[in-house]
């Protein structure tokens, strides 16, 4: 992780001044997936040869090997690598190749943006990947030559970095990093489109407790951002490589992140369906499958939507009577996940605490749900854990017909590690709030199994203190105590003001000294 951060840094250095945190981003992330192509790449070709092995030779060495089979038949490598990667980079655009030129200062700007288009031509999954790495930016450099040496040292930098030595989610890794050292460039939306992994976590373990075996398993996030939320499934359930991945993102940059960020996965073309669109104002996926085992979505908090009227006859929203306001869509939101949940899935959401008060049509829409029993819990999380957003969120478990209408509050507010700008949620705190849920009963100050009678007492208002009690008496004050106290330290200030007068009688008296020394006795008559 430290090597990754590292190259980052040296990376991020050299476009940092000419561009704000939420444009190189998009140079940088672009530029590591398609290094990790191009390496994936020349791996391969060396295990069509040698087989796997466990260490691998430098990359001088693979790609040697790529140039004498090229040489020799240059489709027979072409057709065998893009059956096996479904793609093939030519030999003058791999990454590697122009680290190499990049080091004798030969690298071209045309160099990458053909590599680009090349690759932009193999298929539907690779169509329009590295539209927002703008190579003809003014901001990289005033001219051609400019631009081709900053270019060349980011190229110089990422290129240090060993993707298949990195244990963990590449680009989310990366973009989690990138947000995390440069926050105030990255700008207010950046948690709109990356969910902490310890969040992401406990969404996944939960939405999979009773679907471990479940294949294939199919899961939704309709506000997918880069991905990260939904490829965390993969660690709780027995057939990783038989997840299918169904999502759906409006921002075009984010989509495009999310599609790197699975393709890195080695998720296969025909296992992930992305759509690049607005999840409110077009009901999507509506062929099938529609409906799925898990629904996972962060999606933008209390943002605006239109909230047209035609939305009341839309059988995702029209049961519930009313529409989210124009101003807050975050129920639209919700009501679109639990629409496309199947009737033995779970949906996890994350939320701003509103959602769990807020009266009028949300009210009415909350009041619904719960008459429902589609509420299973509430869990509240710390404040600032999300970049972008210091506010407490609350994560909703959803679920059909569970047979009963009691909700597990859950408040995980003051269980964190506080960090230099970030809140953090720890391996322990993790833990503990899955298990809570698992077991499903009241523990002091930390959970409590509410009854649909209380809930209804309550007038369906769901605020998390309403169920679970965390407050701290102060402890007893003993008041003879205190007073014995009080009287001992008064005994001592006097003794200590009598020594005090007792010094400044023993001072010179001076014409200059006189006045003051006769003002501090005042002070103490």
């Amino acid at each position: 992780m430290s090597e990754l951060n590292n190259q980052l840094w040296a990376s991020a250095d050299i476009l940092r001044g000419k561009m704000d945190a939420s444009e190189y981003k998009n140079y940088l992330l672009g530029l590591i997936f398609y290094k990790y192509l191009s390496d994936q790449e020349l791996r391969a070709v060396y295990e069509e040869e040698h087989g796997k092995v466990s260490e691998y030779p430098s990359r001088q060495d693979q790609l040697a090997g790529l140039l004498d089979w090229y040489k020799e038949d240059a489709m027979d490598v072409k057709d065998i690598i893009s059956k096996k990667l479904g793609y093939f980079i030519a030999p003058d655009y791999l990454f590697y190749t122009l680290r190499k030129k990049a080091d004798e200062y030969e690298l071209q700007i045309s160099d990458l943006q053909n590599a680009f288009i090349e690759l932009g031509r193999q298929g539907d999954h690779f169509t329009g990947l590295f539209d927002d790495i703008d190579l003809t930016s003014t901001k990289l450099g005033a001219n051609a030559q400019q631009r081709n040496v900053t270019i060349t040292e980011v190229i110089k930098a990422l290129d240090e970095i060993s993707l298949f030595g990195h244990d963990g989610d590449v680009i989310g890794d990366a973009y989690e990093y990138l947000i995390g050292q440069f926050a105030a460039g990255a700008g207010k939306k950046a948690g709109e489109f990356y969910t902490p992994q310890s969040v992401s976590k406990i969404i996944s373990e939960i939405v999979s407790i009773g679907q471990e075996e479940v294949t294939p398993f199919h899961i939704y996030d309709p506000a997918m951002g880069s991905g990260s939320l939904m490829l965390n499934i993969r660690q709780f359930v027995k057939n990783p490589w038989k997840v299918h991945y169904h999502g759906q993102e409006l921002n075009t940059t984010t989509y495009n992140l999310a599609r790197m960020n699975l393709i890195l996965h080695n998720v296969e073309q025909s296992q992930m369906q992305l759509r690049n669109a607005d999840t409110l104002d077009e009901d999507w996926p509506s062929d099938e499958p529609y409906l799925f085992n898990a629904v996972v979505m962060n999606p933008p908090y209390s943002a605006n939507w239109s909230a047209d009227d035609k939305f009341l006859s839309d059988p995702r929203f029209e049961r519930y009577g009313k529409l989210a306001p124009k101003s807050k869509a975050d129920f639209s939101f919700l009501l679109h996940g639990f629409y496309h949940l199947n009737e033995n899935g779970t949906m996890g959401i994350v939320l701003p605490h509103g959602v769990l008060f807020r009266g009028a049509s949300e009210g009415m829409i909350r009041k619904t749900l719960l008459e429902m029993g589609a509420i299973d819990a509430v869990i509240g999380l710390p404040a600032n854990i999300f970049y972008g957003t210091s506010i407490p969120t609350t994560v909703l478990i959803l679920k059909k017909n569970r047979g009963t209408r009691d909700v597990l509050f859950i408040d995980a507010s003051k269980d964190f590690e506080k960090q230099k700008n970030q809140n953090s949620l720890r391996n322990e705190d993790i833990r503990k709030i899955v298990d809570a849920y698992k077991k499903r009963e009241s523990i002091p100050k930390y959970t409590h199994l509410a009854e649909y009678d209380e809930i209804e007492r309550n007038e369906f208002n769901l605020n998390i203190p309403r169920y679970v009690d965390t407050f701290e008496e102060e402890p007893q004050i003993d008041i003879v105590e205190l007073s014995n106290k009080m009287v001992d330290l008064n005994l001592q200030i006097k003794q200590k003001e009598t020594e005090f007068l007792g010094l400044l009688d023993k001072l010179a008296i001076t014409d200059e000294t006189r006045e003051l020394i006769e003002a501090t006795k005042l002070i103490f008559a």
